[in-house]
C-alpha cells in the first residue's frame, strides 16, 4: 500500500521545475501526512474526551488557559486553533460549567480577558493524562533527539506560515 502513495524523490534543487503531487506522492508531501496525524490525534482524543463530558475545542482552550494566566478571545482563537465563532460558543459553555472567568480589563472595557478557574484547572488535569498518552504514542519509537528536532522544525515551520506574532 505504501508503493500506492509514494512518489518518485527529487533533488529540490532551486530553480528545477515544479513537480506534481503525483511526482511528489502523499507520503512525501508533509501537509498531508501533518493533516493524517493531527486528524488522527483529534479523533482519539475528541472520542477520550467524551467520557470527560468534555470536547476537543473545550479542552483546548482549557489547556492554553492553564499555561498562561489570561488572554482575550482572540489569542485564545489563535492559540487554541479554534475560529473566533467556536470560541465565542465555547468560551460560553466553559463559563456556564465554571471552568473559565471572563473581566473586562480596567483600562479598556471592551476588552475582555479569559481565566481559568480552579474548576477549570482540575477539569483539564484529569483530561491531560489522556491528551498526554496520545503525544506519546504518535512518538513512539521516536528518540528524544528526533522529537526536540521535529518540534525545533515545527516552531520553524509555524514562523514561516503565521499570520500574527501569536
Amino acid at each position: 500500500m505504501g508503493e500506492r502513495f509514494s512518489g518518485p524523490n527529487g533533488d529540490g534543487e532551486t530553480g528545477e521545475a515544479v513537480r506534481s503531487l503525483g511526482e511528489i506522492g502523499l507520503n512525501a508531501f508533509s501537509p498531508y501526512l501533518m493533516n493524517r496525524v493531527m486528524a488522527r490525534y483529534n479523533a482519539n482524543l475528541a472520542e477520550e474526551l467524551k467520557h470527560l463530558g468534555m470536547s476537543t475545542a473545550k479542552v483546548r482552550t482549557l489547556a492554553v488557559l492553564s499555561v498562561i494566566p489570561s488572554a482575550t478571545i482572540n489569542e485564545l482563537s489563535v492559540l487554541a486553533v479554534i475560529e473566533q465563532s467556536t470560541m465565542s460558543r465555547t468560551l460560553d459553555s466553559l463559563e456556564e460549567q465554571g471552568y473559565i472567568r471572563r473581566q473586562s480589563r480596567n483600562e479598556d472595557m471592551r476588552v475582555r480577558d479569559v481565566s481559568i478557574t480552579e474548576e477549570g484547572r482540575l477539569a483539564f488535569d484529569a483530561a491531560w493524562p489522556t491528551m498526554h498518552s496520545f503525544v506519546q504514542q504518535m512518538f513512539e519509537g521516536i528518540n528524544e533527539d528526533e522529537q526536540r528536532a521535529f518540534v525545533t522544525t515545527l516552531q520553524k515551520m509555524l514562523r514561516n506560515v503565521r499570520v500574527n506574532e501569536i
